[in-house]
């Protein structure tokens, strides 16, 4: 068993890697059984009510690893069926409350929605309640908890409510597909659909087209992820898989930072455009501030873009960190340069579905960014680049004043005051993600070991400047 912070990751990677495994193969996996014992329910349920349920919810993760529907064409969905284990959500009173003479929670609910039983034991009427919490604040015995699912809990966006079925529901016009759900959810009733089938045709094409070049173009977050082989042997296994080249997107970010630089010198203020799930936030959310977002494409498409402008027949697949990735290159700007976006856990799915064994490998290289390139993959990173760019080309008649926005909720709060005219910043660096990139959904691990090691690769770039990165481009 590979790395990976949870069981539930382990069981999306197994199902994603027998998925794999069929599509290499050119068999088609048309029932549950046809996977492995070890991923089947046996005659014994292990988690749900009876095996047929658990059957049920292992065709729904076949179903979202294999692309989903048509009918759905979201990032990320809940399989209904396996979302049905949770407490309700809202406040309740638990065992705690001592039935006191108080009363606090009474008198701080202004909706009249405690009452209390013969043992003078606080009761919430549901259907009164707004979940203010007030009685929570107020109660001596801290007896009133607000049980709200994991996903909900990790939703800041507030896009997750709970449906007539109890089950989870996504208001699509509010989710920015930043998977923090995903991750969070304890049953993986909660997924990111796959396009590793696209990825695998994509590869096979080119096996019988000696004009057909597929580039893996990878992301930053690479420096922290399957940390146990070397970061050449990884690089060396994805050429393995059927990629002719494999590029940093961290190129990109060079390429990004340098007109970013110049960009926000010449408007006076600007939002950063790298991190999808935090555009997509300002667009739903702060519409009347999406003119001020910076007019760069994200680094993946920068560096895509300019990979297609110097070779003819090429097709790049992005893998990274991210399922909003997933979302972005659906976007018509960004369409026509990346063709596919895989996850971290996607890509060790790809490896193990052949059957390889990276450690084994000789070490290979990457393209070489700069170390202000690697850095974007963590919060702050982007800022500290677009002062070295400033630098580097000699602007000096504008003063940056940055903020560092780590995760939605410092996003929400400077985009707030942005809003009113009040912010103390003339460049916002947003990550929707907690600790940025290395915090991703996609990743196999994430912590503080991801900043250290992906700091690590930053300090490894041998182009120690934006502009000798850059100058290093084909032209």
């Amino acid at each position: 068993m590979r790395k990976f912070d949870t069981k539930v990751q382990y069981l999306k990677y197994k199902v994603l890697r027998e998925v794999a495994r069929h599509a290499w193969n050119d068999t088609l996996l048309e029932h549950v059984m046809d996977i492995p014992k070890d991923i089947v329910p046996g005659k014994i349920p292990t988690m749900r009510c009876c095996v047929y349920k658990e059957r049920a919810i292992l065709a729904e993760r076949v179903k979202l690893a294999m692309g989903g529907t048509a009918d759905q064409p979201h990032v990320i969905q809940v399989i209904d069926i396996a979302c049905d284990d949770c407490p309700a959500s809202g406040y309740d009173v638990t065992d705690s409350c001592r039935g006191c003479l108080a009363h606090r929670c009474e008198d701080a609910c202004r909706r009249g929605a405690i009452s209390f039983d013969h043992n003078h034991v606080a009761h919430i009427d549901k259907s009164k309640c707004v979940e203010c919490g007030q009685c929570a604040k107020v109660c001596p015995y801290s007896a009133i908890v607000n049980r709200k699912r994991p996903c909900q809990n990790a939703c800041k966006i507030k896009a997750i409510s709970i449906n007539e079925d109890d089950a989870a529901k996504i208001d699509y016009d509010k989710c920015i597909s930043c998977g923090a759900c995903v991750y969070q959810c304890p049953f993986g009733a909660i997924q990111d659909k796959s396009y590793i089938l696209n990825v695998i045709d994509l590869l096979k094409k080119s096996e019988n087209n000696t004009k057909y070049k597929v580039y893996a173009l990878v992301a930053p977050a690479i420096g922290s992820q399957l940390t146990y082989a070397k970061l050449g042997q990884v690089v060396s296994g994805i050429k393995e898989l059927g990629f002719i080249g494999v590029v940093e997107a961290a190129l990109g970010a060079d390429l990004v930072a340098w007109a970013e630089g110049r960009e926000l010198a010449e408007k006076g203020l600007l939002t950063s455009s790298c991190c999808p799930a935090f555009v997509s936030y300002i667009k739903n959310e702060f519409p009347k501030l999406a003119p001020h977002i910076s007019h760069n494409l994200s680094p993946m498409a920068t560096i895509a873009k300019y990979i297609k402008e110097h070779e003819e027949n090429v097709k790049i697949v992005f893998i990274g960190p991210c399922t909003a990735k997933k979302a972005e290159v659906q976007l018509e700007t960004v369409q026509p340069y990346v063709d596919a976006a895989i996850t971290f856990e996607e890509l060790q799915a790809l490896f193990d579905s052949r059957e390889m064994d990276i450690t084994t490998l000789p070490e290979d290289v990457l393209d070489n960014a700069s170390y202000f390139g690697r850095i974007f993959a963590r919060s702050g990173g982007l800022a500290d680049a677009v002062t070295q760019s400033l630098k580097e080309q000699n602007i000096t008649d504008f003063q940056l004043k940055p903020i560092s926005c780590d995760g939605i909720e410092e996003c929400r709060m400077a985009l707030l005051k942005m809003n009113r005219g009040v912010l103390d910043a003339n460049f916002v660096e947003g990550m929707a993600c907690v600790n940025g990139c290395i915090g991703g959904a996609g990743n196999l691990t994430h912590g503080e070991k991801n900043k250290a090691e992906g700091d690590k690769y930053g300090r490894e770039a041998m182009e120690k400047t934006i502009a000798a990165a850059i100058s290093m481009l084909p032209k």
